[in-house]
């Protein structure tokens, strides 16, 4: 230690050896000087975020639908005899998506369709028979170039517009659907609550949401293939029905038969798409005209 009256280095004792300075004190000072640079910094203690209920809440109904998905994808039948009031909310995200996923198909690939429907007015005989080779191959070129164009954007196709009004009025034909196969239900004597028929319905709807969503990818990825799972998911509602029905009504019990309270849902089923075939028929009037009057269209042409 360095006394601070003559500065001679010590190394020890309580006096300095050269000039009898009390070190004792020199030490205390030099400590207490110490300390007082020295100060800790209070640290903030950070509580750690606790994550948004609704986030929360969300994350597990999307757990619980993906499980019943897959479940309703791989055993079909026993999901669906399993399905209980409690499935309710499962069932009525698969009779959203199976609304929403259509109009959206059409929205992405009805210009596959529109190519599709043209190739085959082509190959009627009255038509081909007309047709030279190199007409085929102007139109193959045309085909290709309206597919590599963005015609949305010229003719203003609104997505909002078109899918959530298309999907409501899907969704508003399925509910029809689905009340007019309850009440069937009913003329056969089965003694059960809507919520439980329609966690029922809506399981057995299922795999043809699933074949809507693998087309809607097939649109997405402009693969013409597209239109027949469309197909399939449409006409698979009249498996749905009988299905449900069935599964309900037990052999020897008193009430309609399930073969005519399946009759009697079809002519519904046959009303309500003919009601949606009549809205697409409107939007596509509605696209037809409005390409007929783009200019920028008939400049690309």
């Amino acid at each position: 230690m360095n006394c601070s009256n003559c500065g001679h280095f010590n190394d020890g004792g309580k006096f300095c050896v050269k000039c009898g300075h009390k070190l004792q004190e020199e030490a205390a000072a030099s400590q207490t000087a110490a300390a007082s640079e020295y100060q800790p910094q209070p640290q903030t203690v950070y509580a750690p975020q606790q994550p948004n209920q609704r986030v929360r809440q969300a994350k597990k109904v999307s757990k619980s639908f993906f499980s019943y998905f897959a479940e309703g994808i791989k055993n079909p039948t026993a999901t669906a005899h399993a399905a209980g009031e409690s499935q309710v909310v499962n069932a009525l995200i698969t009779v959203i998506l199976y609304a929403l996923s259509i109009p959206i198909m059409l929205y992405v690939g009805w210009k596959l369709l529109l190519i599709q429907f043209a190739r085959s007015m082509f190959k009627l005989p009255i038509i081909s028979e007309e047709l030279a080779p190199s007409d085929m191959e102007d139109f193959n070129t045309g085909a290709d170039l309206i597919k590599a164009t963005d015609i949305n954007s010229i003719i203003h196709f609104n997505f909002t517009d078109f899918v959530f009004k298309q999907g409501i009025f899907i969704f508003i034909g399925l509910a029809v659907i689905i009340g007019a196969t309850y009440v069937a239900a009913k003329f056969g004597k089965v003694d059960v609550s809507f919520k439980e028929f329609f966690s029922r319905f809506g399981t057995f709807l299922i795999i043809p949401t699933a074949l809507l969503l693998i087309g809607l990818v097939l649109a997405f990825l402009h693969v013409e293939y597209f239109s027949y799972f469309m197909n399939f998911g449409l006409l698979s509602i009249f498996l749905v029905v009988p299905f449900t029905i069935a599964s309900f009504k037990q052999s020897g019990t008193s009430g309609l038969d399930h073969i005519y309270s399946t009759l009697i849902v079809y002519v519904v089923i046959t009303i309500v798409l003919t009601f949606i075939a009549n809205g697409l028929g409107e939007e596509a009037k509605a696209i037809i005209t409005r390409m007929g009057n783009s200019n920028e269209l008939n400049d690309l042409f």
